[in-house]
């Protein structure tokens, strides 16, 4: 009997414990419920769980921020009548198999929140069944915003569908100077294939692009990001210029040394501006053979003082040896002597008409002003001596040479004293055009042209560099028009500085910072 109650009583701790052990797992389980349901009400993605006709049973706090909709008021609500009407279709038209039999799904979707508009979801599903019957239990799903990454996704797209299509030569390359991507307009360029690309930088530029790439280009991108400049891509009838833009790429998820080059193709472009270019020059040319027949007058005169001065040395010459023709040959080294001075004076003079009338490109180089002057004065002299008017020019001794093309700066001049002496023969007592020059900056010279004549108001100022227009019923119009593009040409610029008493057209030109140069004395022709 007493053994009987010992294993009663022992049965019966081990009932307790048993139970107290389950109390614990029942406790434990509570916590592990709690916990999770904490998980669900916590993240910020949908959970929900659905019966087999996508009625809502169940769904997180989450609905209220991603939908509008309080948990509660989408319970006994089926999820179909949400999806967008397109997006349904796709749900339905996949094969049962998918969340009868594989029991886990994803689709991505639009569905409707309470105040009508439709957010991107992209949704996890999986199924339950009872493990005996098989029989359907319900659908849990997690879902989640999408809508930024859709709009990323369709904005690459469109992206990448414009730079596919676009004109521009696109390329991407690695750090190891591979191209991984071209659109159409470089394949077709460079004959490249679309899938498959392997190619070296080297077959997107020529030789003399690649090595300002390497040298330039590359290091510039490095350290600023950046670059653009002009370069040449190899083309089927030959190099092709582009202005290029190169990028690094930045962000997250790139690559750091991978690199965009965007290649624009500027051939017609600089075509056009070769075109204006010859037509600017062709028209300064006709300017300066029209500016050849106004000084007639003084070529002729330049080139009958030599002339005249051969003819009579030849002519004392011949006399000597008509008078003794025993006389020996020194006695006439004196008169060839004369002969050979005015004979290389005349081919200087030939020389200095046909350099002023020559067509040709304008090329600044350092040039001293005052050698400049002095020709264009040489040329417009014998009109001022027939006028009776002075030209002085007044230059300082120290006075940094300037960047120009000494014949097109010469026209310039020479256009400027041409109207200055039209402009002193309406005053009588106008008797002087003065050319002065100082230094205006560190890195620039200025030069003016004064006259004493009737002025130039200020209707007419405001239209004096105008093409065709002339104060003059018999100009052109095109002498200043022409004189301001070629200052612009070489890096300068032309202006009307004063035109109430007398015109001063002033020219600027930029300068050698401190290579001063020796002037000649004021000169005056009366």
């Amino acid at each position: 009997m007493a053994s009987e109650i010992e294993a009663l009583r022992a049965r019966l701790a081990e009932l307790e414990a048993r139970n107290a052990m389950l109390e614990a797992q029942a406790a434990e389980l509570d916590e592990e419920k709690r916990h999770y349901q904490w998980l669900a009400e916590s993240t910020t993605d949908l959970i929900s769980r659905h019966s087999r006709d996508g009625t809502f049973l169940y769904a997180s706090q989450a609905a209220r921020d991603l939908l509008g909709y309080e948990p509660e008021e989408l319970i006994g609500i089926s999820a179909y009548d949400l999806f967008h009407p397109s997006d349904l279709a796709d749900l339905l038209n996949k094969s049962p198999r998918i969340y009868y039999h594989a029991g886990f799904y994803q689709q991505t979707y639009r569905f409707r929140a309470k105040d009508g508009h439709y957010v991107w979801f992209e949704t996890t599903s999986r199924t339950r069944r009872d493990p005996v019957t098989g029989e359907l239990i319900d659908v849990l799903c997690v879902s989640r915003d999408v809508g930024r990454r859709i709009r990323a996704e369709a904005n690459r797209e469109r992206l990448a569908r414009v730079v596919e299509s676009t004109t521009d030569y696109v390329l991407f390359c690695d750090g190891d100077e591979r191209l991984f991507y071209t659109n159409e307009a470089a394949r077709r360029l460079l004959g490249l294939p679309r899938e498959g690309l392997d190619a070296p930088l080297e077959r997107a530029y020529t030789p003399a692009s690649l090595a300002i790439l390497r040298e330039i280009v590359l290091p510039a991108v490095a350290r600023y990001g950046s670059w653009s400049g002009e370069l040449e891509m190899p083309g089927p009838r030959g190099p092709v210029p582009v202005l290029s833009v190169v990028l690094a790429h930045r962000g997250p998820g790139a690559e750091p040394d991978h690199l965009s080059l965007l290649n624009r193709d500027i051939g017609l472009r600089k075509a056009n501006e070769d075109q204006a270019r010859r037509h600017q020059e062709q028209i300064a040319h006709a300017n300066r053979l029209a500016t050849t027949g106004e000084l007639a007058s003084n070529i002729a005169h330049e080139l009958n003082q030599p002339l005249g001065a051969i003819a009579n040395y030849a002519s004392g010459a011949l006399m000597q040896l008509r008078s003794d023709p025993n006389r020996p040959a020194s006695d006439l080294a004196l008169p060839l002597e004369r002969i050979d001075e005015q004979v290389q004076r005349l081919a200087q003079r030939l020389r200095h008409i046909r350099t002023f009338v020559r067509k040709g490109q304008t090329r600044p180089r350092p040039v001293a002003l005052l050698d400049v002057v002095d020709a264009a004065c040489r040329l417009c002299e014998w009109q001022y001596q027939q006028a009776g008017i002075a030209l002085d020019h007044e230059l300082p001794e120290t006075l940094p040479r300037v960047q120009a093309d000494p014949v097109a700066l010469e026209q310039v001049l020479v256009n400027l004293l041409l109207n200055a002496l039209e402009a002193s023969r309406q005053r009588p007592n106008a008797a002087c055009v003065t050319i002065r020059a100082h230094q205006s900056g560190p890195r620039e010279a200025t030069f003016s042209v004064s006259d004493q004549g009737p002025g130039i108001g200020a209707e007419e100022a405001q239209a004096i560099f105008a093409p065709f227009h002339s104060s003059r019923p018999e100009g052109l119009g095109m002498g200043l028009a022409i004189s301001r593009s070629l200052m612009e040409a070489m890096g300068g610029s032309l202006n009307l500085a004063d035109g109430s008493d007398g015109a001063t057209f002033t020219g600027t030109l930029l300068a050698e910072p401190s290579l001063p140069y020796r002037s000649l004395p004021p000169r005056s022709q009366p």
